[in-house]
C-alpha cells in the first residue's frame, strides 16, 4: 500500500521534518496540529483563541487531504494545563459532530509556548 504525504498550504507550517499528514490506504494520520496561522505566527492569546486555532489547522490538514473531521475514528488532545479540559471539551463539539464520535484521549503535558495540541486518525473508507 503506497503512502501520500499532504501538505497543507492553509494550516500552519510544519513545525519540523516531517507532513502534515500522510495518507496511507483508506486512512488519513494528521501530525499534531497546534495554535499558530498558516504564515507561521504564533496566537498566543487565551486558550480559546488557541484551541480554536489549532482546530482550524487540524480541519485544514484533513480537507487537503481530501477529508473530514467528520470522518474521525481517533483524537489526541494535549493540553498544557487540565485545567483547561472542560473548556477544551466546549470547543472540541464544535469541531466534532456527529452520532459516530471518534475516540479520544486527552493528557496533560509540558507544552512550552502553547496551551494545546490536537492530532487525529480519519478513516476515509466505506
Amino acid at each position: 500500500m503506497p503512502k501520500r504525504a499532504i501538505k497543507a498550504e492553509k494550516a500552519a507550517p510544519a513545525g519540523g521534518p516531517y507532513s502534515h499528514a500522510v495518507v496511507a490506504g483508506d486512512f488519513v494520520y494528521l501530525a499534531g496540529a497546534v495554535p499558530a496561522l498558516p504564515d507561521g505566527t504564533w496566537v498566543t492569546g487565551s486558550f480559546a483563541e488557541q484551541a480554536h486555532a489549532a482546530f482550524r489547522n487540524l480541519a485544514a490538514v484533513a480537507e487537503a487531504a481530501g477529508a473530514s473531521l467528520d470522518q474521525a475514528v481517533r483524537l489526541g488532545v494535549y493540553l498544557r494545563d487540565f485545567d483547561d479540559f472542560a473548556e477544551m471539551n466546549e470547543i472540541y463539539a464544535e469541531y466534532v459532530k456527529g452520532d459516530n464520535l471518534p475516540v479520544r484521549t486527552t493528557l496533560p503535558v509540558p507544552l512550552v509556548g502553547f496551551d494545546i495540541e490536537i492530532d487525529a486518525v480519519l478513516y476515509t473508507g466505506a
